[in-house]
This record gives C-alpha cells, structure tokens and sequence, in this order.
C-alpha cells in the first residue's frame, strides 16, 4: 500500500501556498475567479467544505453514506449551493476552519490504516489516493485563486501526485463522456518542473503506439480542467490519444465545463501523424 504521508506533506506545503495569498488582508475575497459565480470566498469555501466531507468518509464512513445520497439527489447544483453556503461566512471564520479542518483530516488520514477503502462521491478510493485527491482539488482551486489575483505560481515536484492522478483517471474520463475506453495503455512522457534541464516523468509503456506528451504543469492543468488544450504545449499521438486530451478530467463528478481558450496560441496541431 502507498504511504500516504509523503502526498500530504505536499499538500501541507500547497495549502500553506494559498493561505498565505488569501490571508494577506489586501486580498479581496470578493474578487471573481475564473469558475463562473464563485468569488476567491467561494474557492475557499469549497476546500473548507470538501475537507469536511473527506474527514467524514474517513472518520465515519456510514454517515458518508448519507451524505452521498443526498448528493445524488440534489444534482449537479449540490456543490455549488453548499460552496455559496460557507462562502456566506465571516472571513475569519471561513478561514480558520479551512485550516483547522485541513490540519484535522491530514492527521486522521495519516493515522488512518493504508488499507482502508473510503468511500467519496466517485468510486471508493484508498488512503494514499483520498490524499492525492485532496492535494489535487486544492491545487486545482489554488490555481483559481491565482489566476483571479492575476498571481504566477511557480509549479513543484508536488505535480507528480497529480500528474500520475491524470493519468490513471484516463478510463474514468473516457466512461463519464459515454465512451468505451481504449483497450491498450498510452504512453505519457511530462517534463517535470525546471525547465530544460528537467527530469521526465514517465507513464505506461515506452513501446505504446498512442503517446502523450508536454509539460507536467499544463498536462496538471489539463485533467483538472484549468486550462484548455489549446494554451497547453501537450501534444498526442494516436486519434484515441488525442481523444483522452480534449475530455480528460482528473476529479468526480460529471464532464467538466472546462475553461475557454485565452488566445495563448489556439492554432497549435495538438496531434502528430
């Protein structure tokens, strides 16, 4: 079983990225981001609640239970009426309890048993995959955060906990857009962050016909749909490659809205023959 401690030292050091950036009273919460209707307040909100929501599958699974339920039946509008709920909360307050709920739940998953199934809104997942997840979700939204505030962040090594997510959310991707996923594994080769003189992070077999390839932060931004293909410099060999790029999402849930091309260089052949 993986441990779960390394993922959530990174994502420690990436929730530590953001509050620095939010707690800084110049911060204006009601700044919108780049998610339609949600203001950096409902960014955070969202963390603080979704952390909430991890802690309970991890601490008492059956009430989890429920509370998937009631996600079921109240439909796509479940996150965002709950985020506008926290959202809705003093500054302060919300902020203290993103913290003290994140701080909870790292030390209820690291003490938690690896080989735990958790139940979450998607398939149940394993400690080490509930933290990757968390991790995921946080940088994703810290990306939001960001780019509202008009803020560069510079990418870490804490991408490969992502990275590999995308990679092996490529079946789930395929399913939630009603398609049969490919039979075969791809090969996805990521330039890990630092430039030239990088390492390459490496998935599935060298030999495989369909390929992916870029950098590890676009190819992040990509599965968590932060970023649409064409500002990204992936590229994808094999039409069921280059399939995987234009729906792949890393989180639960139905397909993604996505986000709209910025201009960056929308003409780029994101497939090679």
């Amino acid at each position: 079983m993986a441990d779960p401690r390394p993922i959530l030292a990174d994502l420690d050091t990436e929730s530590r990225r953001i509050d620095a950036v939010v707690a800084d009273e110049k911060t204006d919460w009601a700044t919108p981001t780049p998610a339609e209707g949600w203001t950096v307040a409902h960014q955070i909100a969202h963390l603080a609640w979704t952390d909430a929501k991890a802690l309970l599958a991890v601490r008492t699974p059956e009430a989890f239970a429920e509370e998937r339920v009631r996600a079921l039946q109240a439909g796509d509008a479940y996150v965002d009426a709950c985020a506008r709920e926290w959202a809705a909360r003093p500054r302060e307050r919300l902020l203290a309890q993103w913290r003290a709920g994140r701080e909870e739940l790292s030390r209820a998953l690291s003490d938690a048993a690896p080989e735990l199934r958790l139940p979450w809104y998607g398939p149940p997942m394993s400690v080490a995959s509930m933290a990757t997840a968390r991790l995921m979700e946080t940088w994703a939204h810290g990306q939001d955060v960001h780019d509202a505030l008009g803020l560069v962040r510079e990418p870490t090594d804490g991408l490969r906990h992502i990275a590999r997510l995308g990679v092996r959310t490529r079946d789930f991707a395929f399913a939630v857009h009603g398609l049969t996923p490919p039979d075969a594994e791809f090969r996805v080769e990521l330039r890990a962050p630092g430039g030239q003189g990088g390492s390459v992070w490496g998935y599935g077999p060298e030999g495989a016909d369909q390929r992916v390839s870029g950098s590890a932060l676009d190819f992040c931004l990509l599965v968590t749909q932060r970023r649409a293909l064409a500002d990204t410099d992936l590229r994808a060999v094999g039409p069921d490659a280059a399939t995987w790029l234009r729906i792949a999402q890393a989180f639960a849930g139905p397909p993604g809205a996505g986000r709209g091309v910025t201009g960056m260089d929308a003409t780029r052949m994101r497939e090679e023959s």
